[in-house]
């Protein structure tokens, strides 16, 4: 594993330099978790590659989801079993070679409507679900009776269920594993570059060969060469295309998905939950301390940078769980609410819309490849999919994809530290729960957390406002994770917006000081950091009160971008 680069504002720097002098096998556009495992596979394919994102790593969608790492059991009843499949052996990978520091087994309870026939049927799919995945690392489905249900989940009212199957699944933080893809990708020499905004395509004739790049924290644009450009925008994918003045050979649509996060004693059991619902499935699933309870699906056509959730939204994810829970959960319960957007496929006609949960790959003119539609956790086939098809516009001889056998940074040694927690906890003298939880977020980079704290034993404090994270975490954020902004911190290298009651609205000056001191802001910059993400904690706050899309949307956009304010 080559040495991660540190991503900070003297890297940043220079790679802005790099791409303006360089010419490029690969540019990539978007920086999800589709663009940067398109990144990643290119670079560890020997070839010279950047990735741009216009505002943050995994600020769209891929901080904004389930955060599963899942087959999929509900595409069994739709019969899509290609798709189920090829999920469970990435689940399988991530589990065991590529992130076993960062995605972890997670039980879930499929609670029993019907006395009889429901219990054969479900035991069919989920046990097909167990197998065909191929090797397994997490157990296998367990019958549970009406008895055994209630031990396991004191939260369920009796009449709402006949007993039940647990089965497992994996979870991740998506905004940290996008975050260590990223990296990953630097370490194995990619230029990458957020706050890095496309405005043009560079053209010679029909083909296109290149962008035009702005700086968004300076305003300042260059020209970047590419050999080809790999459009991995989600919901953005159809501007890209227009960009190139051409015409797609698929569309994305962008549906919205709404979740809330309340404390973990709300909902008094030992596992997960899924339920069925009229239109889809419910999950409620552990998140550490809390519970995520979602989700929606509505088709979404405002503001695709920051998708609001409405009060009926909110309402909707309380009526369906409610509906099972001895005691409800009540608004008063409800910490954290995220929405995202999936980016679904949508042919030229309604029937090609049965693809929405599976990608596709198209050159729609030459130097140019779009990849939409997937899931979360197959960002890595669809990403050795689009460098397979980017082939045509390369040199001849580029070798086959290797990132099934390439672990993320962090993952190396991870274990054996693991093994070494008691020590490790001794010997740093801090509490085995805080340990789990770096080693769980950092895998074995937490050895460079640790040398920091030695410098600096004030770094093992706790943040205040934010308890269960520490003041090195901000200071590691700030020197190796491309952290631009307050709002990156809150939000995506640590999940605090989302897991304190106040939002993040306490730990926002104690963590801009640190920022401040890290990335040299004066103190009109770090006033106007706090107060942005205030009023946009406050904006999310007011929008979540309005019962339609068009009057949350209002509400969320009132808070502007600190992208757009940082400009200049």
């Amino acid at each position: 594993m080559p040495r991660p680069t540190p991503l900070d504002p003297q890297q940043r720097a220079a790679a802005w330099r790099r791409i303006a002098e360089e010419d490029l096998d690969v540019l990539v556009i978007g920086g999800g978790i589709t663009g940067a495992g398109v990144a990643l596979d290119a670079a560890t394919r020997g070839l010279k590659v950047a990735l741009v994102e216009q505002r943050d790593f995994a600020s769209g969608t891929s901080s904004r989801s389930s955060k599963l790492f899942h087959g999929g059991v509900r595409y069994l009843e739709q019969l899509n079993f290609a798709l189920v499949r090829e999920a469970l052996q990435e689940r399988e990978l991530m589990l065991t070679r590529i992130a076993p520091h960062l995605v972890k087994p997670v039980s879930f309870l499929y609670p029993l409507e019907h006395p009889f026939w429901e219990r054969p049927y479900v035991t069919a799919g989920l046990t097909l679900y167990d197998t065909m995945g191929g090797a397994r690392s997490v157990p296998r489905t367990k019958q549970l009776t009406k008895g055994g249900v209630r031990r396991l989940v004191p939260a369920l009212k009796p009449s709402a269920h006949h007993g039940g199957l647990l089965y497992h699944d994996a979870q991740c933080d998506d905004a940290r594993h996008t975050l260590t893809v990223v990296r990953t990708a630097a370490a194995y020499g990619a230029t990458v570059l957020n706050s890095a905004k496309v405005t043009g395509l560079l053209h010679a004739g029909e083909r296109v060969i290149g962008a035009t790049v702005l700086d968004v924290e300076t305003g300042d644009e260059v020209e970047v060469n590419a050999s080809v450009v790999i459009n991995c925008t989600g919901v953005w994918t159809d501007d890209i295309q227009r960009m190139a003045g051409g015409r797609g050979r698929f569309h994305v649509r962008a549906s919205k998905g709404v979740h809330i996060v309340v404390a973990r004693d709300r909902v008094n059991s030992e596992t997960g939950l899924i339920l069925r619902t009229e239109k889809s499935v419910l999950f409620c699933i552990p998140w550490g301390t809390h519970w995520i309870i979602g989700t929606t699906d509505t088709d979404w056509n405002l503001s695709r940078a920051h998708p609001a959730a409405t009060s009926a939204d909110i309402d909707y994810i309380l009526e369906q769980i409610n509906g099972v829970l001895v005691t409800p959960l009540t608004r008063e319960d409800i910490q954290g609410v995220y929405a995202g957007l999936r980016p679904l496929l949508a042919g030229e006609s309604e029937e090609s819309s049965q693809l929405s949960r599976e990608h596709a790959v198209a050159r729609p003119q030459p130097g140019l490849i779009s990849i939409a539609g997937g899931k979360y956790t197959t960002y890595r086939v669809m990403a050795k999919d689009a460098v397979d098809a980017a082939r045509e516009d390369l040199s001849a001889g580029v070798p086959d994809s290797v990132t099934e056998h390439i672990p993320l940074i962090g993952a190396e040694g991870y274990q054996a530290l693991v093994n070494q927690v008691d020590t490790l906890s001794r010997r740093h003298d801090l509490p085995v729960w805080r340990l789990t939880h770096l080693l769980d977020r950092y895998g074995s980079l937490v050895l460079g957390l640790f040398d920091l704290i030695a410098e600096d034993r004030t770094l093992a404090e706790p943040l205040p406002g934010a308890e269960e994270y520490l003041r090195v975490e901000v200071v590691h954020a700030a020197r190796h994770e491309a952290t631009l902004h307050l709002n990156d911190l809150l939000t995506r290298r640590t999940r605090i917006s989302i897991e304190t009651p106040d939002r993040g609205v306490e730990a926002a000056e104690p963590a801009a000081r640190i920022l401040a001191a890290e990335l040299g802001w004066d103190e009109e910059r770090t006033t106007s950091e706090i107060q942005h993400y205030l009023n946009r904690v406050q904006a999310e706050i007011e929008s979540q009160q309005m019962t339609e899309d068009e009057r949350a949307d209002a509400e969320r956009t009132e808070a502007t971008d600190i992208r757009v304010l940082a400009k200049g």
